[in-house]
Parts: C-alpha cells; structure tokens; sequence
C-alpha cells in the first residue's frame, strides 16, 4: 500500500512540475516560451525582461503632454503559452495585458487592464505580427463620428529596445492620428 502511494504521489508531483515548467523560475526569470505553443509566441520576444521606457500622450488640444518615465516588463505565463506586460509609471499608476495568441484564427488577443481605469469587461485588441511589426486593432469611432479603429504598433524591436505606438486609424489605414508613442531601453540586468 506504501509503494502503491509513493508511486502515485511521484507520477503526481511529475505531473505538476510538468504543468509548470516554462513559468518564472530562477534560472528563467520572466519564463519561457512553451514549445508546444504555435510558434507566434516569440512574436513578443524581445521584449521579454524589463525595459525603461518614456511614455508620452496627446492632450484634446492636439498638442503632446511632458513625457512620463515608466517601466515595462514582459513575462511569459500559462506554463509559456501567453505573454503578460505591466507598466509602472512614475505617478504610481499601473497597466497591462494579457496577450494570447489563438492558432484557429491566426491572432493575437491582448486584454488591456489599468489601474487609472479600472473596467467590468476588459478592452481588446487583435492582430499579427507582419515583418518587423506587430500591429493591433480595435474598433474606434473617431470625434468626428468617422469609422475606424485605434491601432497599436509595435516596432523597432531589437534586444536593447522597442518602440510603440498608438493611432487612431480610418478603415482604410489612409488617415493615421498618433495619440501615445512609447520608447523603451532594456534595463541594465
């Protein structure tokens, strides 16, 4: 009866340590990327660790607000199969999303959340990575009542950095208004 118990507990904890073997670990400190995950995971991958970024909006004038100094930090999650970002920017304020890539509609979906505005259903955007780019949409109306859709870039990404942008976009992508534009260094390790 207690080997039948020491081998079930064995196949159990094997089992456990399985589910969770491409989470934060001391040796992997932002997780990694689970083989087994579509390989568009990586899209994300250079951004994995901590970057000091400045992070500056739009006011309703047109006109740009003084820059923010921020910190953004990337992990992988779900035993590697998602990508989580936070934000901590020097007011004190948080955000972040949950990047999810589902293979059956060859997309990302990324949940944004912040702390400045909190929400009962999460916003989303969804996109793909093309060239050297990782572009995402959500519909948006602009002031002016014309359709379209705010537009998140990703560029410029290389291991010492990224850039970001944000725009509100027409439907066909000819008429393009920046409202956020965000540059990260990767912080010294």
């Amino acid at each position: 009866m207690r080997l039948i118990f020491t081998l079930s507990f064995l196949a159990f904890t094997t089992l456990c340590f399985a589910q969770y073997e491409y989470e934060a670990s001391e040796a992997h400190p932002y997780g990694q990327p689970n083989p087994k995950s579509p390989e568009q995971i990586r899209d994300f991958e250079a951004m994995i660790g901590s970057c000091n970024c400045t992070s500056t909006s739009r006011k309703q004038d047109g006109t740009w607000n003084e820059p923010e100094s921020m910190i953004w930090t990337w992990r992988y999650i779900m035993n590697g199969t998602a990508v989580q970002d936070e934000t901590l920017k020097a007011d004190g304020s948080h955000s972040g999303s949950i990047r999810q890539f589902i293979a059956d509609s060859s997309r990302w979906y990324v949940h944004w959340y912040s702390s400045k505005t909190p929400s009962s259903k999460l916003p989303a955007w969804e996109g793909n990575k093309k060239e050297d780019k990782i572009r995402l949409y959500r519909e948006q109306t602009a002031p002016n009542g014309t359709e379209g859709f705010f537009r998140l870039t990703f560029y410029d990404m290389t291991k010492s950095g990224y850039k970001w942008v944000g725009e509100w976009v027409d439907k066909n992508e000819t008429i393009v208004y920046p409202t956020w534009k965000i540059e990260c260094s990767r912080k010294e390790q």
